[in-house]
């Protein structure tokens, strides 16, 4: 550690990112607040072939900030600009960041300390989750987020913990460049959870990633109903799809809805035709329906604001049942290109 401190290493961030008008520049300006020396540090804003503003902005922090560059991703979807980026990056330590999130300010310097201290392969923190929005709505869908109802046992999440932990995945990450020289890059096959895929991928060869609780960034999800509902199928695609590509991008967590989903079907057809499984799909219903309303109250609780008890138990059932439908749909994909 005491040789980071006196020698920093030079750190490439990657963000990729397409159409990001309305939350690139507090992203950029939330890294630009860090507290790590500017000298040591390039910023690789890799675009997609934006359609907004997005580029004029970039171009506009260039202007000011000579480490901050912009590079063109044809191809426009995620794991091949975060590739773009490792390729282009002089760092020996790699961050990815998202341009829908904000960063404290001693977010790079607490990522390089715990990688450094703990001999991680790959470190990151916790998400706070937060509305861009100031909506019932959107405050919902904030807080389905961040409870384990909504996210499983995803601890980045949730936080909680007090003490880092090893885990099996984080938001973004921070790496040693010299991971990518030894089990490869990013998977180009996978448009959405190439860093699930990575870090499982990681893992498998020996390497150890670490939540740090102290890490934190603030990432801003979609803050209405038809929104989160897309944007939770077109994820939940990419959990089972990828097995299309001998590729695994799921951990117990993600399965759930598959499997709540896939009950509810099963047992609703064949319910048509025995009683018996009829009784079964309205039990399983019913068991959701109290879990549900028992979560969404424990939330109204907390907040001292009951409407909240009208918003979050529809929030909880578009969570479930889009991303439930999406591994699904991902699952049928796969065999109707066969």
């Amino acid at each position: 550690m005491k040789e980071w401190e006196e020698n920093k290493p030079f750190v490439s961030i990657i963000i990729p990112c397409r159409d990001e008008e309305k939350f690139i520049k507090e992203c950029i300006n939330s890294i630009i607040a860090n507290d790590y020396p500017k000298e040591r540090l390039e910023i690789l804003i890799v675009d997609g072939m934006s359609e907004d503003r997005t580029r004029e902005i970039v171009k506009s922090y260039i202007e000011k900030y000579p480490y901050i560059k912009l590079l063109n991703n044809s191809q426009k979807y995620t794991p091949f600009a975060l590739n773009i980026g490792i390729k282009q990056a002089k760092g020996e330590i790699i961050m990815r960041m998202d341009a829908h999130a904000t960063y404290k300010n001693d977010y790079i310097s607490k990522c390089l300390k715990y990688l450094n201290e703990y001999k991680a392969d790959n470190v990151g923190g916790i998400w706070i989750t937060m509305s861009k929005k100031n909506t019932l709505v959107g405050k919902s869908i904030a807080f389905a987020l961040s409870h384990p109802f909504g996210a499983g046992n995803a601890y980045y999440r949730m936080g909680g913990q007090q003490e880092p932990k090893e885990v099996d995945t984080v938001p973004f990450g921070c790496y040693k460049k010299e991971v990518f020289e030894e089990i490869g890059l990013f998977n180009e096959h996978l448009i959405r959870n190439q860093d699930l895929e990575f870090n499982l991928r990681l893992r498998k060869a020996g390497g150890k990633i670490l939540l740090a609780p102290d890490i934190v960034a603030y990432y801003y999800p979609k803050s209405n109903l038809k929104d989160f509902l897309k944007h939770n199928f077109e994820d939940a695609i990419w959990v089972t799809y990828p097995l299309k590509f001998g590729a695994k991008a799921f951990s117990w967590r993600h399965l759930v809805p598959l499997i709540f989903v896939s009950g509810l079907i099963g047992t609703g057809i064949l319910g048509i035709f025995f009683p018996v499984f009829l009784w079964l799909f309205l039990n399983i219903i019913i068991l959701y329906l109290l879990i549900n309303l028992y979560f969404s109250l424990s939330i109204a609780i907390k907040e001292k604001n009951f409407r909240y008890l009208s918003s979050m138990p529809i929030v909880f059932l578009v969570r479930h049942i889009s991303y439930g439908l999406g591994s699904l749909w991902g699952i049928t994909k796969i065999y109707l290109k066969k």
